[in-house]
């Protein structure tokens, strides 16, 4: 399987998805410091310095997964919690993305404050958004700690399947 992620921070997730047997066919990272770890650590990785705006998803279409960490200080109560009014939420990116791509999968991570009631209309729009373009999509509250990682590290994963593949 094969995947391209945006927002690939230093690699952490990017790293869990080679264990689970996913071919990065591209990281997208926008921090010039970041890219040079992911560049040191896995030269074979094609990495993208650049703006996620700027990344044309046309040219990957039909991929099995896209991932991603989009900012997560537009919903963490550590900052403003502006939601969709922070310059930094990359949300809308990443449907756009989406719907260029058209991939067989979609996982997008966040932090547990994007389930804050607060969010409930612009997280319904979200998850209505990818539904709209051909997805069955699930949210689920994670922590890292469940699965041997040994931090509490509550994340919001939103899965999202292309309704035209056949599950087993």
């Amino acid at each position: 399987m094969n995947c391209i992620e945006i927002c690939a921070g230093a690699g952490g997730q990017a790293l869990g998805l080679e264990m689970a047997g996913f071919k990065h066919i591209a990281l997208i990272e926008y921090e010039k410091e970041y890219c040079e770890v992911l560049k040191t650590n896995r030269p074979s990785w094609n990495v993208i310095c650049e703006d996620v705006h700027e990344f044309d998803g046309s040219l990957y279409h039909d991929i099995d997964l896209l991932a991603g960490g989009v900012p997560c200080p537009p919903f963490s109560v550590a900052s403003k919690q502006l939601g969709k009014e922070d310059e930094r939420d990359l949300f809308p990116e990443a449907i756009r993305l989406i719907d260029e791509m058209r991939p067989r999968a979609v996982m997008l991570e966040n932090v547990k404050g994007f389930l804050d009631t607060k969010f409930d209309e612009y997280r319904n729009h979200i998850t209505q958004s990818i539904e709209k373009l051909g997805y069955e999509v699930t949210i689920m509250l994670l922590n890292a700690c469940d699965y041997g990682v040994p931090q509490l590290r509550p994340r919001v994963v939103i899965v999202g399947i292309r309704k035209d593949i056949k599950c087993k």
